[in-house]
Order: structure tokens, then C-alpha cells, then sequence
């Protein structure tokens, strides 16, 4: 098995292949930048799973638009906002955002399954909306898939303030007079547009690897919002990228290179994030004794 991945790399002709996949390294250090910024507000608000929830009914979207022949990146931006905002209308109801994800990821994966039996297409089609398919990117979706990131970061840095503060402590929030539950609605939106997007660069499966992980890295060495903002948009930014450069030099998949270096990023924040409290536990004692 290690030889069979070994042999698949070669750096022959590595820039020239570079050129072809340019538009593929713009989006997807635009959408990692995105994912960083989002990710941090997904992480303060506890709504991990719901990006899962989303990612598996915009999986079912995407899946139908390929059977019915239509752009399969606007079914899959149809039915990741259809999602957020069933989660967001129902969760406000019960309160229990876990619950109403649970609910719908199996019947969204379950849906999505059925469209992709009843295709009778390329089976490449179908992996791709599982794995990404970013390297085959054209001037038309990269135009979108960034335009879509830059008016989503654009608008989370609008509503930052009433955002951040409802995200850390709603009640107090609600108290204070801000609109909670607007807010909540526009961030599930918001999320639901961004997860799709997402898709495009890792699939429906493993879409956590650049909405979610890079700011939870991020929160394990700073509480900072400012300075994990910052972090989180860094991380996500060299996975997405990172993963990219490393692809083109093998038959490997973007996907798993994405998630191993997010992965890595992740491990080495905890370790830090770890060491930094046993120095402060020590200093605390030192100044005790």
C-alpha cells in the first residue's frame, strides 16, 4: 500500500500543472480564508454538527440536481440553505439544535443515496460530489464560489459586534436588546450558503476539515476573538491551499490531503494550547509558594 501511494507522486512538470489548477488555488484560498472566519462563530455558537446536518442535505441537492441534469452546484447551494434554515426555524422552537440536526442528516444522506442509484452518469460525477471537485473549476464557478466568499465575509464583519456577542452569551444578548433570534437566522443562512461553497472544495463528508476544524485549532491557543479569528482564517487557508499543491503531485485526491493537514494543524495547536497551561499552572504555584 505505501508503495502504491510513493509511486503516485512526481514533481515532473509540476509547475506547468500548476498553471492548469491557478483558478482551483484562487477559490480555494478564498473559501479557506471564508471557512476561517465562519468557523470561529460556528465554534462560539456549538452548531459543529449542524454543518454535517447541512452538508448532508446539500449533498441530497446537489445529487438531484445531477440527476435531473441541472448545475449541480446551485442544487447544492438550494438545498444546503433549504437545510439552514429548517434547522435554524426549528431549533428556535425546541431549542435543541443537536436534535433537529440528528434528525435531518440521515434522512438528507438517505435522500441523496437514492438520487445517486437512480444516476446512471459517471461514476466520477458521483465521487465528486462526496470528495470535491474543486481542480475542475472554470472561470464562471470560480467568479461565483468567490464572489459568494467575499459578500459572506463581507456581511459577517457588518453584524460582528451583535454576532459575537449573541454567539458568547445569548441571554445576556437578548437582555441587552439585540436580536437574537434574527441574527440566529441570518447566520444559519449564511452557514447554509458557506457549506455549500465548501462542498465544492472537500465534498459533503469531510466539509468539517475547513469550516470547522482550522477555528477549533485556533480557539486551543488563544481565547482571543480578534487573534483566533486571525489563526482560524491561517489554518484553514494553508489546509485548503496546501492541500492543492500536494495533489497535483500524485493520483491521490485534494480531499484527503485538506483533511490531514487540517488534522495536523489541530494536533499541534492542542499540544501547544496544553503546554501553555502547565506553564501558567506552574507560575500559579511558584507565585503561591
Amino acid at each position: 500500500m505505501m508503495e502504491t501511494l510513493t509511486s503516485s507522486f512526481t514533481t515532473e512538470g509540476y509547475w506547468e500543472l500548476f498553471s492548469l489548477v491557478r483558478n482551483s488555488v484562487i477559490t480555494a484560498g478564498v473559501l479557506g480564508l471564508m471557512g476561517g472566519l465562519i468557523g470561529v462563530f460556528i465554534m462560539l455558537r456549538r452548531t459543529a454538527l449542524v454543518v454535517h446536518g447541512i452538508a448532508e442535505i446539500s449533498f441530497a441537492g446537489a445529487a438531484l440536481a445531477l440527476l435531473i441534469g441541472v448545475d449541480v452546484v446551485a442544487g447544492s447551494a438550494l438545498g444546503a440553505v433549504a437545510a439552514s434554515v429548517l434547522i435554524g426555524v426549528l431549533s428556535l422552537k425546541d431549542r435543541d439544535t443537536s436534535a433537529v440536526t440528528g434528525v435531518l442528516m440521515p434522512f438528507g444522506l438517505g435522500l441523496g443515496i437514492l438520487f445517486l442509484s437512480l444516476y446512471q452518469g459517471r461514476s466520477a460525477n458521483k465521487f465528486g460530489l462526496l470528495t470535491g471537485q474543486i481542480v475542475g473549476v472554470d472561470d464562471i464557478q470560480t467568479q461565483t464560489l468567490v464572489t459568494g466568499a467575499v459578500v459572506i465575509s463581507i456581511v459577517l464583519l457588518l453584524i460582528w459586534r451583535p454576532l459575537m456577542f449573541a454567539s458568547v452569551d445569548p441571554q445576556l444578548a437578548r437582555a441587552r436588546g439585540v436580536h437574537v433570534n434574527l441574527l440566529s437566522m441570518v447566520f444559519m443562512v449564511l452557514l447554509g450558503i458557506a457549506v455549500a461553497m465548501s462542498v465544492q472544495v472537500v465534498g459533503a463528508l469531510l466539509v468539517l476539515a475547513l469550516l470547522v476544524v482550522p477555528a477549533a485549532a485556533a480557539l486551543k491557543v488563544t481565547v482571543r476573538p480578534y487573534l483566533a479569528v486571525l489563526l482560524s482564517m491561517l489554518f484553514a487557508l494553508i489546509s485548503s491551499v496546501g492541500g492543492i499543491m500536494l495533489a497535483i503531485t500524485g493520483t491521490v485526491p485534494i480531499s484527503p490531503y485538506i483533511t490531514t493537514i487540517s488534522f495536523v494543524i489541530y494536533v499541534v495547536c492542542v499540544l501547544i494550547g496544553r503546554g501553555g497551561r502547565s506553564r501558567r499552572r506552574e507560575a500559579a504555584a511558584a507565585l503561591a509558594a
